[in-house]
């Protein structure tokens, strides 16, 4: 049944564009993608969270005229385990769930045991963004034998983006000497930008400027720790920027650095953003933590320091700085590394394998 024709993917997203987000961008792109190898049938959310508990009734609802003629169901987050259970109720089609670290660690107790203990267990295979996020569901007690790791993918542009080093200029108002370090991404605690700030940014060169962009809850620490040590001609905080501008920053930096801390109850359960950088050719440093060490093959596409050691950073930014030839020949090894390993092309066939598995006749 599977070889003769493409397989039927229902595929249910409670997060989808127009809203921006990760996992809004994430189950966009593996939708569009297994479009492209399997019949997809998407039956999205659109209009952000405000509008859930209308999408669940309408999801249910859509998802019984179609069940009939799917081959798999695909929930683009934990959160959707309710609806799959009532699938599995309703039907012997396997239900496959992607997960996230909150999907897991998520604190509230009903959602821990209601989700945790009954809908996500009657799903028949998770796809774990990180091997963090499998140990975090094991150690709640969730079948290992039912999680599979498949990574975030990345897209590519069809042709190589011309951004130059004036553009970069124009986004921060300033001209800017080399080099010039970039931290991208939503400012929580277990991102470390407060610590980099504090705690790095002394240890290098007076020539080097910290760009960071996006916005958070940190916003203000980070905001404090660049007064506190006065660094304000060295450190510029941008907040939030649109698509063009951080295609322009991730493409004309000099150096990605993603400095990750431990935070209890808080992890990373995988590096998007810096997969996004190393496919845009620039040398990412990041913490050897949680799913950062699933984005980043340690020496391939950027290198992995010691989470929380001010020191290992500052000597790894020092060293790959030195010489800016090699920087530049590492940068294109880390874009030819993550089109090899995590297109969205390969990511939709690690996908399809797993669907195909639960799909084989008895």
């Amino acid at each position: 049944m599977v070889n003769s024709r493409p397989l039927k993917v229902l595929f249910i997203s409670r997060a989808y564009p127009p809203v921006v987000g990760g996992i809004e961008k994430q189950n966009h792109e593996i939708a569009q993608a297994l479009a492209k190898i399997a019949n997809v049938q998407i039956i999205a959310n659109h209009r952000g969270k405000a509008s859930l508990p209308l999408f669940f009734c309408y999801a249910f609802f859509r998802a019984l005229t179609h069940i009939p003629t799917c081959d798999v169901v695909l929930l683009g987050d934990g959160v959707l385990a309710i609806l799959g259970f009532v699938v599995k109720c309703l039907s012997h089609k396997p239900v496959v769930c992607i997960l996230h670290g909150l999907d897991i660690t998520f604190r509230n107790p009903f959602y821990q045991q209601l989700w945790l203990k009954r809908f996500l267990p009657a799903m028949d295979k998770y796809i774990a963004v990180g091997n963090e996020t499998i140990r975090q569901g094991v150690l709640r007690g969730m079948p290992k034998d039912k999680f599979v790791f498949i990574g975030n993918g990345v897209s590519f542009p069809s042709s190589q983006c011309q951004y130059r080093r004036d553009d970069l200029e124009k986004i921060v108002g300033r001209k800017l000497p080399h080099p010039v370090l970039l931290t991208l991404g939503r400012l929580v605690k277990r991102k470390g930008v407060e610590w980099f700030v504090r705690n790095v940014m002394s240890r290098l060169s007076n020539e080097t400027i910290h760009i960071i962009a996006g916005d958070g809850k940190e916003k203000q620490a980070i905001q404090q720790a660049i007064k506190d040590r006065h660094l304000e001609s060295r450190v510029i905080f941008l907040g939030p920027v649109n698509e063009k501008q951080k295609q322009v920053l991730l493409h004309t930096v000099d150096l990605f650095v993603q400095p990750n801390i431990p935070v209890a109850g808080d992890m990373e359960g995988f590096g998007l953003v810096v997969l996004e950088a190393a496919a845009a050719g620039r040398v990412v440093i990041a913490s050897r933590l949680e799913g950062l060490q699933d984005a980043i093959h340690d020496g391939k596409n950027g290198i992995l320091v010691t989470p929380g050691s001010a020191a290992s950073y500052a000597s790894a930014i020092n060293t790959v700085l030195q010489d800016p030839r090699s920087l530049r020949e590492r940068g294109n090894e880390a874009s030819f590394h993550v089109q090899e390993h995590f297109s969205w092309a390969v990511i939709a066939q690690r996908y399809l394998q797993v669907f195909q598995t639960l799909c084989r006749p008895d």
